[in-house]
């Protein structure tokens, strides 16, 4: 727990844009949420690939993410049953099925749809509302952290210096 804690500050305190981190995290959210092995989310890998996305956010929120979904399992099942049998979706879901796409995608299992519908509808919320914190958090939390004494010291230390001067630890290099 303190190694996630200590992970999050490190990318919460770092030069990344915060788009890029609330990008991470929100497709984290989906890869997190969904069933691991699905074609949905080898799309998400090479929207990670493709897209400057912050590695350590995605990671951190798939760590998160599926933790969560265990727990929200009844509520995927709930709500893809209830997209599932849709009696005016019906046709579509004839249709797409047909298709070995659809079929290699799962989506006719519960959790499956479930699942994704609520990650696709939280995705641009929690987008707006992780940047947004983000941004919150270095306005005030650092800017705060880094006029303290203790921090003053600290950065005056020897200590500090070495850590900076390491550059795969978060230093310049």
């Amino acid at each position: 727990m303190l190694r996630l804690l200590a992970r999050l500050l490190r990318v919460l305190n770092s030069e990344t844009n915060p788009g890029q981190i609330s990008l991470g995290f929100c497709l984290a959210m989906v890869a997190g949420l969904t069933p691991f092995v699905s074609l949905h989310n080898l799309v998400v890998l090479l929207l990670i690939l493709i897209l400057r996305v912050n590695l350590s956010a995605f990671l951190l929120g798939v760590a998160v993410f599926s933790g969560l979904a265990y727990l929200l399992d009844p509520l995927f099942h709930w709500n893809g049953l209830q997209i599932l049998t849709a009696s005016s979706l019906e046709g579509l879901w004839t249709s797409l099925y047909s298709t070995t796409l659809w079929r290699l995608a799962r989506f006719n299992n519960t959790i499956v749809m479930g699942s994704v519908a609520f990650s696709l509808v939280l995705f641009v919320p929690l987008y707006v509302l992780s940047n947004s914190l983000v941004r919150r958090y270095r306005e005030h939390v650092l800017a705060w952290v880094e006029k303290t004494r203790l921090m003053q010291f600290f950065k005056a230390s020897k200590v500090y210096h070495l850590y900076q001067s390491l550059p795969h630890l978060g230093g310049g290099g």
